[in-house]
Protein backbone atom coordinates (compact mmCIF):
# COMPACT_ATOMS: atom_id res chain seq x y z
CA UNK A 1 0.00 0.00 0.00
CA UNK A 2 2.95 2.31 0.49
CA UNK A 3 3.41 4.77 -2.31
CA UNK A 4 -0.19 4.44 -3.45
CA UNK A 5 -2.68 7.25 -3.10
CA UNK A 6 -5.84 6.63 -1.16
CA UNK A 7 -9.06 8.63 -0.82
CA UNK A 8 -9.34 11.46 1.65
CA UNK A 9 -6.31 13.60 1.30
CA UNK A 10 -5.94 17.24 1.86
CA UNK A 11 -6.94 20.04 -0.45
CA UNK A 12 -5.02 22.82 1.13
CA UNK A 13 -4.24 25.81 -0.95
CA UNK A 14 -4.41 27.94 2.14
CA UNK A 15 -1.71 25.82 3.70
CA UNK A 16 -1.76 24.78 7.26
CA UNK A 17 -0.10 27.27 9.58
CA UNK A 18 2.09 24.65 11.21
CA UNK A 19 3.07 23.14 7.87
CA UNK A 20 3.91 26.61 6.71
CA UNK A 21 5.98 27.04 9.83
CA UNK A 22 8.11 24.04 8.91
CA UNK A 23 9.08 25.20 5.47
CA UNK A 24 8.60 28.94 5.51
CA UNK A 25 11.24 31.34 6.66
CA UNK A 26 11.11 32.96 10.02
CA UNK A 27 10.29 36.58 9.86
CA UNK A 28 12.04 39.86 10.17
CA UNK A 29 9.96 42.99 9.66
CA UNK A 30 6.26 43.72 9.27
CA UNK A 31 5.19 45.11 5.93
CA UNK A 32 2.26 47.26 4.94
CA UNK A 33 -0.70 45.08 4.14
CA UNK A 34 -2.97 45.73 1.22
CA UNK A 35 -6.63 46.42 1.78
CA UNK A 36 -8.57 43.52 3.31
CA UNK A 37 -5.38 41.55 3.80
CA UNK A 38 -3.72 40.63 7.06
CA UNK A 39 -0.57 42.40 8.17
CA UNK A 40 2.24 39.95 7.61
CA UNK A 41 5.96 40.22 8.25
CA UNK A 42 8.61 40.15 5.55
CA UNK A 43 10.25 36.76 5.22
CA UNK A 44 14.00 36.89 4.82
CA UNK A 45 15.25 34.23 2.41
CA UNK A 46 18.86 33.51 3.20
CA UNK A 47 20.76 30.61 1.72
CA UNK A 48 22.35 28.95 4.72
CA UNK A 49 22.76 25.30 3.67
CA UNK A 50 20.96 22.76 5.80
CA UNK A 51 18.42 25.19 7.23
CA UNK A 52 14.68 25.42 6.80
CA UNK A 53 15.28 28.75 5.10
CA UNK A 54 17.40 27.17 2.41
CA UNK A 55 14.66 24.66 1.59
CA UNK A 56 11.72 27.05 1.79
CA UNK A 57 12.00 28.74 -1.59
CA UNK A 58 10.23 26.01 -3.52
CA UNK A 59 7.85 24.93 -0.76
CA UNK A 60 6.17 28.08 0.50
CA UNK A 61 2.38 27.60 0.41
CA UNK A 62 0.07 30.26 -0.91
CA UNK A 63 -1.30 32.67 1.67
CA UNK A 64 -4.82 32.88 0.31
CA UNK A 65 -7.68 30.52 0.95
CA UNK A 66 -8.26 27.60 -1.33
CA UNK A 67 -11.17 27.07 -3.64
CA UNK A 68 -13.44 24.54 -2.03
CA UNK A 69 -12.36 21.04 -2.99
CA UNK A 70 -9.17 22.13 -4.75
CA UNK A 71 -6.02 20.10 -4.28
CA UNK A 72 -2.58 21.40 -3.41
CA UNK A 73 -0.06 19.05 -4.99
CA UNK A 74 2.93 20.46 -3.10
CA UNK A 75 4.54 17.65 -1.06
CA UNK A 76 3.63 17.99 2.60
CA UNK A 77 5.88 17.17 5.51
CA UNK A 78 4.83 14.82 8.25
CA UNK A 79 4.10 16.13 11.71
CA UNK A 80 7.23 14.43 13.06
CA UNK A 81 9.35 16.06 10.36
CA UNK A 82 7.97 19.49 11.21
CA UNK A 83 8.67 18.90 14.91
CA UNK A 84 12.23 17.78 14.25
CA UNK A 85 13.05 20.73 12.00
CA UNK A 86 11.51 23.22 14.40
CA UNK A 87 13.45 21.81 17.33
CA UNK A 88 16.74 21.95 15.43
CA UNK A 89 15.89 25.48 14.36
CA UNK A 90 15.25 26.52 17.97
CA UNK A 91 18.58 25.07 19.13
CA UNK A 92 20.51 27.57 17.02
CA UNK A 93 18.30 30.49 18.09
CA UNK A 94 18.84 33.00 20.90
CA UNK A 95 16.62 35.44 22.79
CA UNK A 96 17.96 38.90 23.61
CA UNK A 97 16.59 41.68 25.82
CA UNK A 98 17.61 44.83 23.94
CA UNK A 99 17.90 48.51 24.88
CA UNK A 100 14.83 50.53 23.91
CA UNK A 101 16.92 52.53 21.45
CA UNK A 102 19.09 50.24 19.39
CA UNK A 103 20.38 50.44 15.84
CA UNK A 104 19.15 47.36 14.03
CA UNK A 105 21.98 47.63 11.51
CA UNK A 106 24.71 47.76 14.15
CA UNK A 107 22.93 45.12 16.22
CA UNK A 108 23.05 42.65 13.33
CA UNK A 109 26.61 43.60 12.44
CA UNK A 110 27.72 42.82 16.00
CA UNK A 111 25.96 39.45 16.10
CA UNK A 112 27.27 38.51 12.65
CA UNK A 113 30.77 38.43 14.10
CA UNK A 114 29.78 35.12 15.68
CA UNK A 115 28.44 33.61 12.48
CA UNK A 116 25.95 34.17 9.66
CA UNK A 117 22.38 34.99 10.72
CA UNK A 118 19.52 33.13 9.09
CA UNK A 119 16.75 35.51 10.17
CA UNK A 120 15.53 37.60 13.07
CA UNK A 121 12.62 39.63 14.39
CA UNK A 122 11.84 42.00 17.26
CA UNK A 123 8.84 41.99 19.57
CA UNK A 124 7.71 43.80 22.70
CA UNK A 125 6.77 42.11 25.94
CA UNK A 126 8.29 43.36 29.21
CA UNK A 127 10.76 45.34 27.16
CA UNK A 128 12.14 45.07 23.62
CA UNK A 129 13.26 41.59 22.63
CA UNK A 130 15.00 40.11 19.61
CA UNK A 131 14.84 36.51 18.40
CA UNK A 132 17.87 35.69 16.27
CA UNK A 133 18.41 32.42 14.42
CA UNK A 134 21.96 31.63 13.36
CA UNK A 135 22.78 29.37 10.43
CA UNK A 136 24.98 27.14 12.59
CA UNK A 137 24.61 26.00 16.17
CA UNK A 138 28.31 26.71 16.81
CA UNK A 139 27.58 30.43 16.54
CA UNK A 140 25.48 30.23 19.70
CA UNK A 141 28.35 28.62 21.63
CA UNK A 142 30.73 31.28 20.34
CA UNK A 143 28.39 34.05 21.51
CA UNK A 144 28.02 32.39 24.91
CA UNK A 145 31.78 32.20 25.34
CA UNK A 146 32.02 35.98 24.95
CA UNK A 147 29.14 36.81 27.31
CA UNK A 148 29.65 37.67 30.97
CA UNK A 149 27.68 37.40 34.17
CA UNK A 150 26.33 40.89 35.02
CA UNK A 151 27.39 42.83 38.06
CA UNK A 152 24.41 43.24 40.38
CA UNK A 153 25.82 45.81 42.80
CA UNK A 154 24.73 44.93 46.32
CA UNK A 155 22.76 41.90 45.06
CA UNK A 156 24.30 38.60 43.98
CA UNK A 157 23.79 37.01 40.57
CA UNK A 158 23.39 33.28 40.00
CA UNK A 159 25.88 32.47 37.22
CA UNK A 160 23.50 30.61 34.92
CA UNK A 161 24.63 30.09 31.33
CA UNK A 162 21.70 30.12 28.86
CA UNK A 163 20.67 31.37 25.42
CA UNK A 164 18.71 34.22 26.94
CA UNK A 165 20.91 37.32 26.86
CA UNK A 166 20.79 40.94 27.98
CA UNK A 167 22.33 43.40 25.51
CA UNK A 168 23.99 46.46 26.99
CA UNK A 169 25.33 49.51 25.16
CA UNK A 170 28.90 50.49 26.03
CA UNK A 171 28.03 54.01 24.90
CA UNK A 172 24.78 55.47 23.63
CA UNK A 173 26.55 58.21 21.67
CA UNK A 174 27.11 56.13 18.54
CA UNK A 175 23.41 55.17 18.50
CA UNK A 176 22.01 58.69 18.35
CA UNK A 177 22.02 58.85 14.54
CA UNK A 178 19.90 55.70 14.27
CA UNK A 179 17.34 55.94 17.04
CA UNK A 180 14.32 55.25 14.87
CA UNK A 181 12.04 52.69 16.46
CA UNK A 182 12.74 49.07 15.57
CA UNK A 183 9.77 47.47 13.76
CA UNK A 184 8.20 44.85 16.00
CA UNK A 185 6.27 41.69 15.23
CA UNK A 186 2.73 41.58 16.60
CA UNK A 187 2.18 38.75 19.08
CA UNK A 188 -1.46 39.51 19.98
CA UNK A 189 -4.81 38.89 18.29
CA UNK A 190 -6.76 41.89 16.96
CA UNK A 191 -9.02 43.90 19.21
CA UNK A 192 -12.76 43.25 19.10
CA UNK A 193 -13.28 46.57 17.34
CA UNK A 194 -10.71 45.77 14.67
CA UNK A 195 -12.11 42.26 14.20
CA UNK A 196 -15.67 43.57 13.70
CA UNK A 197 -14.42 46.10 11.15
CA UNK A 198 -12.66 43.37 9.18
CA UNK A 199 -15.64 41.02 9.32
CA UNK A 200 -18.14 43.70 8.29
CA UNK A 201 -15.92 44.72 5.36
CA UNK A 202 -15.71 41.15 4.07
CA UNK A 203 -17.42 40.20 0.83
CA UNK A 204 -19.13 37.01 2.04
CA UNK A 205 -19.50 34.74 5.05
CA UNK A 206 -16.84 32.48 3.55
CA UNK A 207 -14.54 35.50 3.41
CA UNK A 208 -15.42 36.33 7.02
CA UNK A 209 -14.39 32.87 8.26
CA UNK A 210 -11.11 32.99 6.34
CA UNK A 211 -10.42 36.52 7.61
CA UNK A 212 -10.95 35.45 11.22
CA UNK A 213 -8.59 32.50 10.67
CA UNK A 214 -5.85 34.73 9.26
CA UNK A 215 -6.18 37.23 12.10
CA UNK A 216 -6.12 34.69 14.94
CA UNK A 217 -3.85 31.87 13.76
CA UNK A 218 -0.31 31.64 15.09
CA UNK A 219 2.13 33.65 13.04
CA UNK A 220 5.51 32.40 11.92
CA UNK A 221 7.24 34.51 14.56
CA UNK A 222 4.93 33.37 17.34
CA UNK A 223 5.46 29.74 16.41
CA UNK A 224 9.22 30.19 16.40
CA UNK A 225 9.03 31.87 19.81
CA UNK A 226 7.09 28.90 21.21
CA UNK A 227 9.67 26.38 20.07
CA UNK A 228 12.47 28.61 21.37
CA UNK A 229 10.80 28.82 24.78
CA UNK A 230 10.62 25.01 24.93
CA UNK A 231 14.27 24.83 23.90
CA UNK A 232 15.29 27.23 26.68
CA UNK A 233 13.43 25.09 29.24
CA UNK A 234 15.11 22.01 27.77
CA UNK A 235 18.51 23.58 28.48
CA UNK A 236 17.56 23.79 32.16
CA UNK A 237 16.20 20.23 32.34
CA UNK A 238 19.28 18.90 30.53
CA UNK A 239 21.39 19.71 33.59
CA UNK A 240 19.75 16.67 35.21
CA UNK A 241 18.73 14.70 32.11
CA UNK A 242 21.30 15.36 29.36
CA UNK A 243 19.42 13.47 26.62
CA UNK A 244 15.94 14.81 27.37
CA UNK A 245 13.74 16.83 25.04
CA UNK A 246 11.07 19.41 25.89
CA UNK A 247 8.41 19.22 23.20
CA UNK A 248 5.42 21.51 22.66
CA UNK A 249 2.01 19.90 22.19
CA UNK A 250 -1.60 20.97 21.98
CA UNK A 251 -2.64 24.23 20.35
CA UNK A 252 0.94 25.37 19.79
CA UNK A 253 1.54 22.60 17.24
CA UNK A 254 -1.80 21.10 16.13
CA UNK A 255 -2.59 24.03 13.73
CA UNK A 256 -5.62 25.16 15.78
CA UNK A 257 -3.78 27.46 18.18
CA UNK A 258 -4.62 31.16 18.25
CA UNK A 259 -2.43 34.09 19.19
CA UNK A 260 -2.27 34.33 22.96
CA UNK A 261 -2.98 30.66 23.69
CA UNK A 262 -1.07 28.88 26.45
CA UNK A 263 2.08 26.90 25.75
CA UNK A 264 1.76 23.22 26.73
CA UNK A 265 5.03 21.29 26.81
CA UNK A 266 6.19 17.93 28.06
CA UNK A 267 9.54 16.65 29.24
CA UNK A 268 10.35 13.64 27.05
CA UNK A 269 12.70 11.23 28.84
CA UNK A 270 12.08 8.19 26.64
CA UNK A 271 15.34 8.47 24.75
CA UNK A 272 17.51 8.48 27.87
CA UNK A 273 19.48 5.25 28.12
CA UNK A 274 18.28 3.93 24.76
CA UNK A 275 21.35 4.89 22.75
CA UNK A 276 23.52 2.07 21.49
CA UNK A 277 26.62 3.33 19.71
CA UNK A 278 27.92 -0.15 19.02
CA UNK A 279 27.23 -3.72 19.97
CA UNK A 280 29.73 -5.49 22.19
CA UNK A 281 30.47 -9.18 22.35
CA UNK A 282 30.51 -11.24 25.48
CA UNK A 283 28.00 -12.29 28.09
CA UNK A 284 27.67 -8.83 29.66
CA UNK A 285 25.03 -6.11 29.65
CA UNK A 286 25.75 -2.63 31.03
CA UNK A 287 22.98 -0.66 32.72
CA UNK A 288 22.83 2.70 34.48
CA UNK A 289 22.68 2.73 38.26
CA UNK A 290 19.38 4.41 39.22
CA UNK A 291 17.13 5.06 42.19
CA UNK A 292 13.90 3.10 42.48
CA UNK A 293 10.54 4.60 43.41
CA UNK A 294 7.17 2.89 44.11
CA UNK A 295 5.44 3.91 40.86
CA UNK A 296 5.77 5.85 37.63
CA UNK A 297 3.50 8.54 39.07
CA UNK A 298 5.86 9.03 42.01
CA UNK A 299 8.78 9.24 39.58
CA UNK A 300 6.91 11.88 37.57
CA UNK A 301 6.16 13.89 40.71
CA UNK A 302 9.79 13.79 41.86
CA UNK A 303 11.13 14.79 38.43
CA UNK A 304 8.70 17.69 38.03
CA UNK A 305 9.35 18.84 41.59
CA UNK A 306 13.07 19.16 40.88
CA UNK A 307 12.57 20.80 37.46
CA UNK A 308 10.02 23.20 38.96
CA UNK A 309 12.48 24.18 41.65
CA UNK A 310 15.19 24.78 39.03
CA UNK A 311 12.85 26.98 36.97
CA UNK A 312 11.91 28.95 40.05
CA UNK A 313 15.46 29.43 41.34
CA UNK A 314 17.60 29.50 38.20
CA UNK A 315 15.39 29.90 35.12
CA UNK A 316 15.82 33.37 33.57
CA UNK A 317 12.41 34.90 32.88
CA UNK A 318 10.46 32.08 34.60
CA UNK A 319 8.10 33.60 37.18
CA UNK A 320 5.06 32.50 39.17
CA UNK A 321 6.18 28.86 39.28
CA UNK A 322 3.54 26.48 40.70
CA UNK A 323 4.17 22.78 41.24
CA UNK A 324 0.77 21.09 40.82
CA UNK A 325 1.91 17.55 41.53
CA UNK A 326 -1.26 15.93 42.88
CA UNK A 327 -3.36 16.55 39.76
CA UNK A 328 -4.42 13.59 37.59
CA UNK A 329 -1.64 14.67 35.27
CA UNK A 330 1.07 16.29 37.45
CA UNK A 331 2.46 19.52 36.03
CA UNK A 332 4.53 22.61 36.66
CA UNK A 333 2.81 25.87 35.72
CA UNK A 334 4.73 29.10 35.20
CA UNK A 335 4.89 32.28 33.17
CA UNK A 336 7.73 32.89 30.74
CA UNK A 337 7.99 36.63 31.15
CA UNK A 338 9.99 37.41 28.02
CA UNK A 339 7.74 35.57 25.58
CA UNK A 340 4.56 36.34 27.50
CA UNK A 341 3.46 32.68 27.42
CA UNK A 342 1.64 30.91 30.23
CA UNK A 343 3.29 27.49 30.31
CA UNK A 344 2.30 24.05 31.58
CA UNK A 345 5.09 21.45 31.78
CA UNK A 346 4.28 17.75 32.14
CA UNK A 347 6.44 14.69 31.57
CA UNK A 348 6.21 11.76 29.16
CA UNK A 349 2.79 12.88 27.93
CA UNK A 350 3.10 11.05 24.60
CA UNK A 351 -0.63 10.45 24.07
CA UNK A 352 -1.20 14.21 24.16
CA UNK A 353 1.45 14.66 21.46
CA UNK A 354 -0.21 11.95 19.39
CA UNK A 355 -3.54 13.76 19.74
CA UNK A 356 -1.81 16.91 18.51
CA UNK A 357 -0.57 15.02 15.47
CA UNK A 358 -4.07 13.72 14.75
CA UNK A 359 -5.55 17.22 14.84
CA UNK A 360 -2.69 18.44 12.65
CA UNK A 361 -3.69 15.74 10.14
CA UNK A 362 -7.35 16.72 10.19
CA UNK A 363 -6.45 20.38 9.79
CA UNK A 364 -4.33 19.55 6.75
CA UNK A 365 -6.86 17.29 5.04
CA UNK A 366 -9.16 20.13 3.96
CA UNK A 367 -8.74 23.91 3.91
CA UNK A 368 -12.19 24.46 5.43
CA UNK A 369 -11.51 22.58 8.67
CA UNK A 370 -9.38 25.18 10.43
CA UNK A 371 -11.54 28.10 9.31
CA UNK A 372 -14.64 26.42 10.73
CA UNK A 373 -12.94 25.42 14.00
CA UNK A 374 -11.54 28.91 14.59
CA UNK A 375 -14.93 30.51 13.97
CA UNK A 376 -16.83 28.10 16.24
CA UNK A 377 -14.29 28.60 19.00
CA UNK A 378 -14.46 32.39 18.65
CA UNK A 379 -18.25 32.22 18.73
CA UNK A 380 -18.16 30.07 21.87
CA UNK A 381 -15.76 32.41 23.63
CA UNK A 382 -17.85 35.47 22.69
CA UNK A 383 -20.84 33.90 24.46
CA UNK A 384 -18.84 32.62 27.48
CA UNK A 385 -19.37 29.00 26.51
CA UNK A 386 -15.65 28.44 27.03
CA UNK A 387 -13.33 29.87 29.66
CA UNK A 388 -9.65 29.85 30.55
CA UNK A 389 -10.70 28.98 34.10
CA UNK A 390 -11.37 25.25 34.76
CA UNK A 391 -15.02 24.53 35.44
CA UNK A 392 -18.23 23.18 33.91
CA UNK A 393 -17.66 24.87 30.56
CA UNK A 394 -17.12 23.21 27.18
CA UNK A 395 -13.43 23.17 26.28
CA UNK A 396 -11.86 24.17 22.97
CA UNK A 397 -10.75 20.56 22.52
CA UNK A 398 -14.36 19.37 22.84
CA UNK A 399 -15.53 21.99 20.32
CA UNK A 400 -12.83 20.86 17.88
CA UNK A 401 -13.97 17.24 18.25
CA UNK A 402 -17.55 18.35 17.56
CA UNK A 403 -16.53 20.15 14.37
CA UNK A 404 -14.53 17.12 13.20
CA UNK A 405 -17.45 14.81 13.95
CA UNK A 406 -19.84 17.11 12.08
CA UNK A 407 -17.55 17.13 9.02
CA UNK A 408 -17.35 13.34 9.14
CA UNK A 409 -21.16 13.26 8.95
CA UNK A 410 -21.44 15.32 5.76
CA UNK A 411 -22.40 13.68 2.48
CA UNK A 412 -19.91 13.04 1.07
CA UNK A 413 -17.74 13.23 4.19
CA UNK A 414 -15.23 16.07 4.37
CA UNK A 415 -13.08 14.26 6.94
CA UNK A 416 -12.45 10.53 7.32
CA UNK A 417 -12.99 8.63 10.54
CA UNK A 418 -10.06 7.70 12.75
CA UNK A 419 -10.78 4.02 12.09
CA UNK A 420 -10.39 4.68 8.36
CA UNK A 421 -7.05 6.42 8.95
CA UNK A 422 -6.01 3.42 11.04
CA UNK A 423 -6.96 1.04 8.24
CA UNK A 424 -4.67 2.94 5.83
CA UNK A 425 -1.69 2.82 8.19
CA UNK A 426 1.53 1.05 7.26
CA UNK A 427 3.79 -0.92 9.55
CA UNK A 428 5.86 2.18 10.24
CA UNK A 429 2.69 3.97 11.43
CA UNK A 430 1.97 1.43 14.16
CA UNK A 431 1.87 3.12 17.55
CA UNK A 432 0.88 1.68 20.94
CA UNK A 433 1.17 4.03 23.92
CA UNK A 434 0.47 2.75 27.44
CA UNK A 435 -1.66 -0.02 25.98
CA UNK A 436 -3.72 2.33 23.78
CA UNK A 437 -3.75 1.88 20.01
CA UNK A 438 -2.77 5.27 18.58
CA UNK A 439 -2.18 4.06 15.03
CA UNK A 440 -3.17 6.09 11.96
CA UNK A 441 -1.65 6.97 8.61
CA UNK A 442 0.83 9.83 8.91
CA UNK A 443 1.77 10.49 5.29
CA UNK A 444 -0.40 13.32 3.99
CA UNK A 445 0.88 12.81 0.46
CA UNK A 446 -0.86 9.44 0.18
CA UNK A 447 -4.30 10.93 0.57
CA UNK A 448 -6.69 12.60 -1.85
CA UNK A 449 -9.18 15.38 -1.14
CA UNK A 450 -12.82 14.86 -0.30
CA UNK A 451 -15.33 15.30 -3.12
CA UNK A 452 -17.46 17.54 -0.90
CA UNK A 453 -17.64 21.12 -2.24
CA UNK A 454 -19.92 22.76 0.34
CA UNK A 455 -19.17 26.38 1.21
CA UNK A 456 -18.05 27.54 4.64
CA UNK A 457 -21.26 29.54 4.92
CA UNK A 458 -23.37 26.43 4.49
CA UNK A 459 -21.18 24.38 6.81
CA UNK A 460 -21.36 26.99 9.58
CA UNK A 461 -25.14 27.17 9.29
CA UNK A 462 -25.50 23.39 9.19
CA UNK A 463 -23.14 22.96 12.15
CA UNK A 464 -25.41 25.06 14.36
CA UNK A 465 -28.52 23.29 13.08
CA UNK A 466 -26.98 19.85 13.56
CA UNK A 467 -25.97 20.37 17.18
CA UNK A 468 -29.00 22.52 17.93
CA UNK A 469 -31.03 19.37 17.30
CA UNK A 470 -28.54 16.72 18.47
CA UNK A 471 -29.91 14.12 20.91
CA UNK A 472 -27.33 14.78 23.63
CA UNK A 473 -29.54 13.02 26.16
CA UNK A 474 -28.93 9.61 24.58
CA UNK A 475 -26.11 9.86 22.01
CA UNK A 476 -22.36 10.32 22.25
CA UNK A 477 -19.84 11.75 19.78
CA UNK A 478 -17.22 9.35 18.47
CA UNK A 479 -14.71 10.45 15.80
CA UNK A 480 -13.22 6.96 15.59
CA UNK A 481 -16.35 5.67 13.87
CA UNK A 482 -17.88 8.97 12.79
CA UNK A 483 -21.38 8.10 13.90
CA UNK A 484 -23.71 8.66 16.81
CA UNK A 485 -23.61 6.02 19.53
CA UNK A 486 -25.53 5.35 22.71
CA UNK A 487 -23.99 7.13 25.68
CA UNK A 488 -22.12 4.72 27.98
CA UNK A 489 -22.65 7.04 30.97
CA UNK A 490 -25.06 9.67 32.26
CA UNK A 491 -22.90 12.77 31.70
CA UNK A 492 -24.82 15.54 29.91
CA UNK A 493 -22.23 15.65 27.11
CA UNK A 494 -20.23 12.59 26.09
CA UNK A 495 -17.34 12.92 23.60
CA UNK A 496 -15.13 9.86 23.44
CA UNK A 497 -11.40 10.39 23.79
CA UNK A 498 -10.00 9.33 20.39
CA UNK A 499 -7.21 7.20 21.91
CA UNK A 500 -8.10 6.56 25.55
CA UNK A 501 -11.55 5.38 24.47
CA UNK A 502 -12.87 4.75 27.98
CA UNK A 503 -12.54 8.44 28.81
CA UNK A 504 -15.07 11.20 28.19
CA UNK A 505 -13.23 14.41 27.31
CA UNK A 506 -16.33 16.49 28.16
CA UNK A 507 -17.19 14.87 31.49
CA UNK A 508 -16.82 18.25 33.20
CA UNK A 509 -19.65 19.90 31.22
CA UNK A 510 -22.81 20.57 33.22
CA UNK A 511 -26.37 20.26 31.96
CA UNK A 512 -26.93 24.01 32.18
CA UNK A 513 -23.83 24.75 30.09
CA UNK A 514 -24.84 22.17 27.50
CA UNK A 515 -28.34 23.66 27.29
CA UNK A 516 -26.79 27.10 26.87
CA UNK A 517 -24.76 25.73 23.94
CA UNK A 518 -27.87 24.21 22.34
CA UNK A 519 -29.88 27.44 22.74
CA UNK A 520 -27.11 29.54 21.23
CA UNK A 521 -26.59 27.09 18.37
CA UNK A 522 -30.28 27.30 17.43
CA UNK A 523 -30.26 31.06 17.69
CA UNK A 524 -27.14 31.31 15.52
CA UNK A 525 -28.68 29.07 12.86
CA UNK A 526 -31.72 31.35 12.87
CA UNK A 527 -29.57 34.48 12.47
CA UNK A 528 -27.74 32.99 9.50
CA UNK A 529 -31.05 31.97 7.87
CA UNK A 530 -32.36 35.50 8.30
CA UNK A 531 -29.22 37.19 7.05
CA UNK A 532 -30.17 37.46 3.39
CA UNK A 533 -27.87 34.60 2.43
CA UNK A 534 -24.90 36.39 3.97
CA UNK A 535 -24.48 38.96 1.17
CA UNK A 536 -23.56 42.47 2.39
CA UNK A 537 -25.19 45.51 0.82
CA UNK A 538 -23.83 49.06 0.53
CA UNK A 539 -26.57 50.32 2.82
CA UNK A 540 -25.91 47.73 5.50
CA UNK A 541 -24.41 49.42 8.56
CA UNK A 542 -25.06 46.73 11.18
CA UNK A 543 -23.00 43.58 11.79
CA UNK A 544 -23.94 40.70 9.52
CA UNK A 545 -23.01 37.06 9.03
CA UNK A 546 -20.29 35.86 11.38
CA UNK A 547 -20.01 39.32 12.94
CA UNK A 548 -23.67 39.15 13.99
CA UNK A 549 -23.05 35.78 15.66
CA UNK A 550 -20.38 37.30 17.88
CA UNK A 551 -22.74 39.91 19.36
CA UNK A 552 -24.43 39.37 22.76
CA UNK A 553 -27.14 36.76 22.51
CA UNK A 554 -30.83 37.58 22.48
CA UNK A 555 -31.39 34.43 24.51
CA UNK A 556 -29.96 36.28 27.51
CA UNK A 557 -32.74 38.83 27.35
CA UNK A 558 -35.38 36.15 26.94
CA UNK A 559 -34.06 33.77 29.58
CA UNK A 560 -35.86 35.60 32.40
CA UNK A 561 -39.19 35.16 30.66
CA UNK A 562 -38.79 31.46 29.91
CA UNK A 563 -40.61 30.34 33.00
CA UNK A 564 -43.71 32.33 32.08
CA UNK A 565 -43.86 30.89 28.55
CA UNK A 566 -44.95 27.50 27.46
CA UNK A 567 -42.05 27.12 25.04
CA UNK A 568 -38.45 28.30 25.58
CA UNK A 569 -36.97 30.69 23.03
CA UNK A 570 -34.75 27.96 21.63
CA UNK A 571 -37.77 25.74 20.96
CA UNK A 572 -39.54 28.54 19.12
CA UNK A 573 -36.42 29.14 17.03
CA UNK A 574 -36.22 25.41 16.30
CA UNK A 575 -39.83 25.39 15.08
CA UNK A 576 -39.19 28.45 12.91
CA UNK A 577 -36.12 26.80 11.39
CA UNK A 578 -38.15 23.69 10.63
CA UNK A 579 -40.84 25.78 8.93
CA UNK A 580 -38.23 27.62 6.85
CA UNK A 581 -36.64 24.36 5.73
CA UNK A 582 -39.99 22.78 4.87
CA UNK A 583 -40.98 25.93 2.97
CA UNK A 584 -37.73 25.84 1.03
CA UNK A 585 -38.35 22.21 0.15
CA UNK A 586 -41.86 23.00 -1.13
CA UNK A 587 -40.58 25.89 -3.24
CA UNK A 588 -37.89 23.68 -4.70
CA UNK A 589 -40.45 20.98 -5.48
CA UNK A 590 -42.83 23.42 -7.20
CA UNK A 591 -39.95 24.85 -9.23
CA UNK A 592 -38.97 21.39 -10.42
CA UNK A 593 -42.57 20.65 -11.37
Amino acid sequence: MRGSRVPFSFSVSSALAMAACSVRLLTRLPMCAQKSQVLRPIHRLLSCPGTAAADARGEQPSSGSAETGSEDRTPKKRFSEVQKERREQAQRTILILCPNKVSEKKFLKYLSQHGPINNHFFFESFGLYAVVEFCQKDSVALLQSGARTPSMGTDAAIPFRSRFFNLKLKSSLDQTSEQSSVPCSNQSPPSNKKLFELLCDAESIDDQLNTLLKEFQLTEENTKLRYLTCSLIEDIAAAYFPDCAVRPFGSSVNSFGKLGCDLDMFLDLDEIGKFSAHKTSGNFLMEFQVKNVPSERVATQKILSVIGECLDQFGPGCVGVQKILNARCPLVRFSHQASGFQCDLTTNNRIALKSSELLYMFGALDSRVRALVFSVRCWARAHSLTSSIPGAWITNFSLTMMVIFFLQRRSPPILPTLDYLKMLADTEDQCIIEGHNCTFIRDLNRMKPSGNTETLELLLKEFFEYFGNFAFNKNSINIRQGREQNKPESSPLHIQNPFETSLNISKNVSQSQLQKFVDLARESAWILHQDDKGQPSPARSHPWGLAALLLPSVTKSTSRAKKSRKKPASERIKNLLDSIKSGSAENSSSTND
